[in-house]
């Protein structure tokens, strides 16, 4: 089968997570149940652009956004360059095709009044879930991981000498991140807590039944806490980390610096981040700039 040839492709050549082959696995086979239904196609390795099409209008019928639409396709264009490579197919049918358009969404930053605010709360209560959040919370904010990272930190990852942490980042690429001295002591007041729940897992955050923790748990924690001192739209881990590298940018950090912290592959993913703190960086520019209108004191 070609999506099944194509999905160890991912697995084992690319690398990439459970998580990401999972959705280009569903966006295919969301694709193969509809090209069934409509045109009696037991394999959607010889589909044609018009039948693309009409599943793209069918998508759009169902009010689906236009970001998750061209991800979809985006699914199909990788499945047909994998196609290409083996001799499957001459040419993709997704070859001409132009992704629908998509209003730039500017995500807001938590400020550091609201993370400050929450760092101060959670873990006053002492008890293991309590403790493990607030490590969670200052994780998040001291070393802009994603969710995924933070997930599967194992006790190994720590080290204590060289105070660091080491992630998996995307592709299955590491890195070593630094941790601050308060983060440390989260951490011990953390860890000799865990030691107490039974469970033999090897990972460094656990439910209070000893299990790894997963992807909603995490999610609910941050959404908590956060709702409680904000009111914007969105709360979640990913805010945190947008947050982490906008703080930092607005402090003066190096571009290039943020990159590496953050496991970016490229620069103008980094750049997305500093549009948030171009009002700080105008607040500098009109104090510094000779020629900016502020009051001489003589």
């Amino acid at each position: 089968m070609p999506i099944t040839s194509f999905l160890n492709y991912l697995a084992l050549e690319k690398k990439y997570s459970r998580h990401t082959i999972t959705a280009y696995q569903n966006d295919l086979n969301t694709f193969q149940l509809f090209c069934n239904q409509e045109f009696g196609n037991e394999s959607i390795a010889s589909v044609n652009y018009a039948q693309i099409r009409n599943w793209i209008v069918s998508l759009v019928n169902s009010k689906i956004t236009n970001r998750s639409i061209n991800r979809k396709v985006s699914s199909l264009k990788s499945f047909y360059k994998f196609l290409q490579k083996t001799k499957q197919i001459e040419s993709s049918p997704l070859v001409k095709h132009q992704a629908l358009k998509v209003l730039k969404q500017v995500q807001v930053p938590f400020s550091e009044k609201e993370i400050f605010s929450v760092l101060n709360t959670v873990g006053d209560d002492g008890d293991f879930e309590s403790v493990r959040n607030k490590l969670m919370v200052e994780l998040f904010y001291s070393t802009g991981m994603r969710r995924n990272e933070l997930i599967n930190i194992k006790i190994t990852d720590i080290d204590y000498v060289n105070e660091t942490v080491k992630v998996l980042g995307k592709r299955n690429k590491e890195r070593y991140i630094p941790l601050l001295k308060s983060v440390r002591e989260s951490l011990n007041k953390y860890s000799e807590i865990r030691d107490e729940i039974e469970g033999g897992e090897p990972y460094l955050f656990l439910t209070k039944n000893g299990k790894k923790i997963y992807d909603t748990l995490v999610y609910r924690v941050i959404n908590n806490y956060f709702s409680a001192v904000s009111s914007k739209v969105k709360k979640s881990p990913h805010v945190i980390r947008h947050s982490f590298a906008t703080h930092l940018l607005n402090e003066g950090a190096d571009l290039n610096a943020v990159k590496e912290l953050l496991g970016h592959s490229s620069l103008a993913s980094t750049q997305i981040y500093t549009h948030s703190s171009l009002g700080k960086l105008k607040e500098v520019y009109n104090q510094a700039h000779p020629r900016s209108q502020k009051t001489d004191v003589l």
